[in-house]
């Protein structure tokens, strides 16, 4: 049998369409749910009939297009469009700096046993705690800026990060490691070139566990100890039972959540095309 007969050319066409049409599924099945929610929220609305305990979608988005370019004199003066860059730099800053240290921390305990050896009762011990537990220490370090919110967001992302490295790199398997130092690969190539590339879905999927913890950290971090952000959004409305701009915010981080996750499933299909779309 030839190679041209053994292999059929519109086999990549045909699960090129299969994918699509499992993406454009999925996509009507979330939309579908979605719409589901808010026709539930607006009953419950109107089965209430209380604007501050439960306000309408219809008052809630007004509220939200209302105030992402215009500013809340009663909360703080800034506008929604602004909390939002607020709580965004910050998420960026520490989820960056914990993911970037998380990395290095990983491949050297995969890679260096006295390392794993003293590294890995460390991080065992700092996994279980609450980063909102660390709040009030934070403050007392670093006041109530921008480091303390910082710090706050790289210590809950270094043991979650670290342990999905360390997780994805010991699952390689050891003939690819075998393989690249017959040809004469050093260690340090074999850990850059073929292990962590092999590790990267671990590693991304580590990544999006950790950007969800570090959102529910800065908004605790942005209700105790901040003068901006979208906690502090939501905190300060709340001292003004203004329900339908608590709404707003929660739909802001929503939102913002679901953009951050979405980039890095797009991540971690570049980084592993047989990723299920």
């Amino acid at each position: 049998m030839s190679v041209e007969t053994a292999v059929d050319p519109a086999a990549p066409t045909v699960r090129t369409r299969e994918r699509r049409q499992r993406s454009w599924r999925r996509s009507l099945v979330g939309a579908a749910a979605l719409a589901s929610a808010l026709i539930i929220w607006e009953i419950a609305a109107y089965a209430v009939g209380d604007p501050v305990t439960m306000p309408t979608v219809q008052e809630t988005a007004r509220e939200l297009l209302h105030y992402l370019t215009k500013p809340y004199p009663q909360v703080q003066g800034k506008t929604l469009v602004d909390d939002a860059l607020i709580s965004t730099a910050r998420i960026l800053a520490g989820f960056g700096l914990g993911t970037a240290a998380g990395l290095l921390l990983g491949a050297a305990m995969a890679g260096i046993r006295v390392v794993r050896e003293l590294a890995d009762p460390i991080i065992g011990v700092m996994r279980p705690l609450p980063p909102i537990a660390f709040i009030p220490l934070l403050v007392v370090w670093f006041g109530i800026g921008e480091a303390s919110k910082v710090a706050l967001i790289f210590f809950g992302v270094l043991p979650v990060v670290t342990i999905a490295t360390l997780g994805a790199l010991d699952a390689v398997p050891d003939e690819l490691s075998h393989a690249s130092r017959s040809l004469g690969a050093s260690p340090f190539h074999t850990m850059l070139h073929v292990r962590l590339r092999a590790a990267v879905p671990g590693v991304i999927t580590g990544m999006r566990i950790a950007m969800g913890g570090a959102w529910t950290s800065i908004i605790a971090a942005e209700m105790i100890a901040a003068t901006g952000g979208v906690g502090f959004l939501i905190l300060q409305a709340g001292n003004y039972l203004q329900t339908p701009l608590i709404f707003s915010g929660i739909a802001v981080i929503a939102v913002l959540g679901f953009v951050f996750d979405g980039l890095l499933r797009l991540l971690l299909r570049a980084a592993d095309p047989t990723a299920r779309r």
